[in-house]
């Protein structure tokens, strides 16, 4: 199996269609076909179902699919750094972003590689840290930003900060006052009607996590993969949810909130996908951004936006 059919492979996959696949790569149907073919009975196994409305994979051409990726990937980033060693950093750079980090320090990383590195183009996903992992795990990205400190067999993670996390909105029972308003026992949220992440988001692992250990009772009413979703129900008094500061701005001040103590805290750490070997300017955006979460720290101790300057 060589590169060129690797390509072919990958392009079939991707466009469900052997016309429109040799469309793109500039062959013959016939000549598609036949490799196709050809690699069926390397392989020993059908690669794809074919049908009235294009090809799909079949599980080994899945498998084969994203070994495939990876190593064209690879050869790519070999290319890129043989290309450039010794002249300016330059390249693409994937990098995935859960929605609070892409509000902390998005777009403070965007003005830093544009004035660092012009040669660098930047290709930020923003979505929940569940789709971001996905991604990671297919290698898709270069590296991400996500809230977690375990390493596994895909994804080597680098610690970077925590940041402690707050009961959002109000819960039941009399509203306390002093104090008692800054903070609320994790035991006292046993049974509490919440609002959360769904399972396969980072923060919902942390909170299962430390409910277990505590004893505690978790009652989750929704599963909310969204910011806002997850905000607005605690604002409109439906469910509390569970978040840190860096997730507030100013639109959300009336919202009461209070720190969780015992406290609970979420890392955030800089993940690699260890099938990738890491570009260097991979190397260096990841350098910026450790600088930029240093600065985001020092400021006020948790990943919150710099405060706008008053007019």
């Amino acid at each position: 199996m060589d590169i060129r059919a690797m390509r072919y492979f990958v392009a079939i996959v991707d466009h469900g269609s052997l016309t429109r696949a040799a469309e793109v790569v500039c062959v013959a149907q016939p000549a598609l076909s036949q490799q196709l073919a050809a690699l069926e009975d390397e392989f020993g196994v059908p690669l794809v179902h074919r049908g009235a409305k294009g090809v799909r994979p079949t599980e080994a051409g899945k498998t084969l699919y994203r070994h495939v990726r990876n190593i064209l990937r690879q050869i790519e980033i070999a290319g890129a750094d043989v290309r450039v060693a010794g002249t300016e950093v330059s390249g693409t750079v994937a990098i995935g972003l859960p929605t609070t980090a892409a509000a902390a320090f998005g777009m403070a990383l965007v003005r830093a590689v544009r004035q660092r590195y012009p040669q660098v183009r930047l290709q930020l996903f923003e979505s929940m840290s569940g789709y971001i992992s996905e991604l990671l795990n297919q290698n898709r990205l270069d590296f991400a930003i996500l809230f977690r400190d375990t390493p596994s067999r895909a994804v080597e993670p680098e610690p970077l900060a925590s940041e402690p996390l707050y009961l959002i909105g109000t819960p039941p029972g009399p509203a306390p006052r002093g104090k008692a308003a800054e903070t609320v026992a994790l035991k006292a949220l046993d049974d509490v009607p919440l609002v959360l992440p769904s399972g396969s988001q980072g923060l919902r692992e942390v909170v299962e996590r430390r409910f277990a250990q505590a004893g505690i009772g978790l009652n989750v009413v929704a599963d909310l993969d969204s910011l806002p979703f997850l905000l607005a129900a605690a604002r409109e008094g439906l469910a509390c949810t569970i978040l840190p500061a860096s997730s507030l701005d100013e639109s959300d001040a009336t919202v009461p909130r209070r720190r969780i103590v015992p406290e609970l805290r979420r890392t955030l750490s800089l993940c690699w996908p260890r099938a990738l070997p890491r570009s260097n300017a991979a190397e260096a955006v990841a350098d910026v951004l450790r600088d930029i979460v240093k600065e985001r720290i020092a400021e006020g101790g948790s990943l919150a936006p710099p405060a706008l300057p008053s007019r």
